[in-house]
């Protein structure tokens, strides 16, 4: 069975590189490797939602999925007085992501291994963002919004892209059903970047 990017420990041979990206003004480097999401370069869904974001500049911000860090990175710049948590259960991505971030002189971030929310549940969170594993099925993606709900600060959001074609419609009902709103902040080649406020 071939590995995917959500497994703990990839098995596939190493295969190191590096690329420069700009993205909202700022040039970025990312090392990246094989058997991480998107390793030759930023995926455009992802590009798509960290051109969407609106981050206070305070912000406590949980990037879930984060791969090799290109969005959680992102939210370091654009939240320089917050504080970013990276987590993914890939051991390889996180340990990209934590290089990733000291190559881009972001200091403000932690980055932890973590299968789903395991690491940072009783933490609490202004801004979650996702660029969900599509590959690990409907049910893990709808178990990151329902747990990544109960880690939102009252008054924070939720941030999604996802493909219509991958799911976009049953997401954008599943995050209806979970806050009561669900907002499309834009729509791009097919990606749909949603947004859910907590409102309790």
């Amino acid at each position: 069975m071939s590995d995917h990017y959500y497994t703990q420990a990839p098995g596939a041979k190493h295969e190191h590189r590096e690329y420069e990206t700009a993205i909202r003004g700022q040039q970025l480097r990312f090392m990246t490797d094989a058997g991480v999401f998107s390793k030759t370069g930023v995926d455009y869904g992802t590009r798509v939602l960290v051109e969407a974001l609106d981050i206070p500049s305070h912000a406590r911000v949980l990037d879930v999925g984060c791969g090799y860090g290109p969005i959680g990175i992102m939210a370091a710049k654009l939240a320089p007085r917050g504080h970013i948590t990276m987590i993914d259960i890939n051991e390889r991505a996180v340990q990209l992501a934590e290089k990733n971030a000291k190559l881009n002189g972001a200091a403000n971030i932690t980055v932890l291994q973590s299968d789903l929310f395991e690491r940072v549940r009783g933490q609490e969170f202004d801004v979650i963002i996702t660029n969900p594993p599509i590959r690990a099925g409907k049910a893990v993606v709808h178990q990151i919004f329902e747990e990544g709900a109960k880690l939102l600060a009252s008054g924070g959001s939720m941030w999604v892209v996802i493909q219509k074609k991958q799911g976009a419609p049953s997401a954008e009902a599943k995050l209806e059903a979970i806050f009561g709103n669900v907002e499309e902040v834009t729509k791009d080649k097919g990606y749909r970047i949603f947004r859910s406020r907590k409102e309790d």
